[in-house]
């Protein structure tokens, strides 16, 4: 299995990442993990040591949340989502720009995101099942020990597909 990495038109720090994949009449069968292609592409440093999938209903908007000491690595293992990366690092020449991308599982692939970078994403199908690979050292950095930026802030002019979507009281 190889992977492409890509870089984000807009981060230098942000990875589109494509696996190759096999798909025939039974389905679609790919590898979104290999350790030694990672450490060749990212060094020794870089390891996974946490995964999370969240089931949601379409129209849910997540986000935008991050911290700045773990990495991202995030996909839409089923459905459609509109997904968002926003720099909220204050020193970054970058700082407030974001990123957007279609993620889906009928064209497989993740996105890296870095320390300082915001996560949200949007559910465009029925359904999405979102997965999240997070490589931290020291322990887990919980919802209260992340930064919130509003899904709807006018500094970030980001253009949502929808203008009601479906948020936690944390994200209103």
């Amino acid at each position: 299995m190889d992977f492409n990495f890509l870089n984000s038109k807009i981060f230098r720090e942000v990875f589109i990442i494509e696996p190759d994949y096999f798909e025939d009449h039974r389905g679609l069968l790919y590898t979104s993990y290999l350790h030694h292609a990672f450490k060749k592409q990212f060094g020794d440093e870089f390891f996974f040591n946490h995964n999370k999938s969240a089931f949601n209903k379409k129209n849910v908007l997540r986000g935008i949340h991050g911290d700045f000491s773990s990495y991202k690595m995030v996909s839409c293992m089923y459905g459609k989502i509109f997904q968002v990366v926003v720099d909220n690092r204050p020193e970054s020449e970058t700082y407030l720009k974001h990123e957007t991308y279609i993620l889906s599982h009928e064209n497989p692939r993740q996105i890296l995101i870095p320390p300082g970078f915001g996560n949200a994403f949007l559910v465009l199908s029925d359904c999405a099942v979102y997965q999240y690979q997070l490589s931290y050292s020291g322990g887990y950095n919980d919802y209260d020990q992340q930064f919130t930026l509003k899904w709807n802030d006018d500094r970030l002019k980001i253009n949502w597909p929808i203008s009601n979507p479906i948020l936690s009281e944390r994200d209103k």
